[in-house]
């Protein structure tokens, strides 16, 4: 026994390795993820509520039904709960087994009279987890249920942004409709001016012609305007979980957001977005199983004993039978198995490499991501002061170039010149706007908004 003691000892010195909670490898490298953009350790907006980032209330609505009803987000909850139960049987190998065995039979030898014997015991099993084998199970379950828990989170962050961005996307369509429909009324008169000029021998019916051409144009226009709305809108209902139907919405115009984007440390990007979290999680998960791996090449204990009732004591038949009690004891170690236990941690190994490589990438494209978003949205409100400007000379000169031509000053080519260009100016000033809102809403789930706060953080070590 004390041999037993002995060799247990030893081995458990040389194998402590296989205790070793999770920790971030100190060649993660966190520093200049976001390139060389301005970063703050206070509020960030990847902490802000989502409902405090979309105040629409028709938005907030559309939010709130696809929480509900998309099927993405419910199969991932159902993930959540497979991951919970797989915990929950890790947790549950510490405690001994225990199977009820009966058994029976009649026997008869040289045509002698038939005996009966039976049985009727319990067997108990208890796997004693000297090198961790179930604890490293365990805290891999562990793991794994975080995962699942930040990849329902990764869904609903994805839900929110894709909902916010199609109904952006609508208000723009909407917007650019109501400029195409105005302009068509206004290039309509212009048709009707253009002919009494021509009849009153003012222009000619090459300027009447391609004054009709290009109020047929905006015309159609707005047919193809009108089908990308019917799309957009059937977009947003697969993702509710309904069928197609208009949505009732507001204006582009009367969208409000928030006007300084602060964007965070990056250790703060690391407490927020779920795809980061994930990935950590599988690099945890990876170091579990290399560490369950390595507790393979140690000895195994286990306990088992029976009770029970049997009159089948041997040579003699008893009846009513006697208890019956037995106890037993186990250590292997394995031996011929030992190349392919050594194979194995090889292999858990690579695959550990290989999810520290993917933890890194997956930093790399955070980092991309959450600079890209903001260079867009500061380049779309750097824009907008301008192209308001030039809306407002274009307006100007429209009107201008109008009384011109009843003066006989001018030529219908020049009016027809000024009115396409502050069309193209208008459409391109709400494209800009849905483009900084979008960069806005892309920011935002790029720093990991959307998270719901409620949801307890699940720690990789075993507490």
């Amino acid at each position: 026994m004390k041999k037993l003691i002995i060799i247990l000892a030893a081995a458990a010195m040389t194998g402590c390795g296989i205790y070793k909670p999770y920790t971030r490898p100190e060649e993660v490298k966190t520093d200049g993820l976001y390139g060389d953009i301005e970063t703050a350790d206070t509020m960030t907006l990847g902490n802000i509520r989502w409902q405090e980032m979309f105040t629409d209330p028709y938005l907030q609505n559309l939010i709130e039904v696809a929480l509900e009803n998309n099927t993405d987000l419910q199969s991932a909850h159902w993930r959540v709960m497979e991951a919970e139960a797989t915990l929950k049987s890790a947790r549950l190998a510490y405690l001994p087994s225990f199977n009820f065995a009966p058994n029976g039979g009649v026997s008869s030898f040289d045509n002698s009279k038939a005996t009966w014997t039976y049985s009727v015991p319990v067997n108990a099993s208890w796997e004693i987890d000297i090198f961790g084998r179930m604890t490293n199970n365990k805290r891999r379950a562990k793991a794994l249920y975080a995962q699942s828990q930040e990849y329902q989170q990764a869904v609903q962050t994805q839900v929110i942004a894709s909902v916010a961005n199609l109904y952006y996307t609508l208000l723009m369509l909407d917007a650019q409709y109501n400029i195409s429909l105005e302009t068509a009324e206004k290039w309509e008169e212009s048709v009707t001016t253009m002919r009494a000029m021509m009849d009153a021998g003012m222009t000619n019916a090459a300027g009447v012609a391609q004054t009709e051409a290009n109020y047929y144009s905006i015309e159609a226009s707005l047919y193809d305007l009108r089908y990308q709305i019917r799309e957009i809108e059937n977009t947003l209902a697969a993702l509710l979980g309904e069928t197609p139907r208009s949505y009732e919405r507001g204006r582009l115009e009367d969208q409000v957001l928030p006007e300084e984007l602060i964007v965070g440390v990056p250790l703060q990007l690391l407490s927020n977005r779920p795809d980061v979290k994930s990935a950590e999680y599988t690099l945890a998960q990876a170091h579990y199983a290399t560490a369950g791996a390595r507790s393979a090449l140690y000895p195994s204990l286990s306990l088992s004993g029976l009770v029970g009732w049997t009159n089948n004591g041997g040579a003699v038949i008893v009846n009513p039978g006697k208890l019956l009690l037995q106890a037993a004891a186990s250590l292997t170690q394995p031996i011929f198995n030992a190349g392919m236990n050594r194979a194995q941690l090889k292999i858990a190994k690579a695959q550990q490499e290989e999810a520290l490589l993917s933890f890194q990438q997956t930093l790399l494209n955070a980092g991309g991501e959450v600079n890209n978003a903001l260079a867009k949205a500061q380049s779309a409100r750097a824009k907008a002061d301008y192209q308001a400007k030039q809306v407002a000379s274009l307006e100007t000169a429209v009107e201008s170039t109008q009384l011109l031509m009843r003066h006989g000053s001018t030529t219908y080519l020049e009016v027809l010149t000024a009115q396409q260009s502050l069309l193209s100016a208008q459409l391109t000033q709400v494209s800009n706007r849905f483009d900084e809102i979008q960069a806005i809403v892309d920011l935002y789930h790029a720093l990991g908004g959307g998270r719901d706060m409620e949801t307890p953080e699940v720690e990789t070590e075993a507490k």
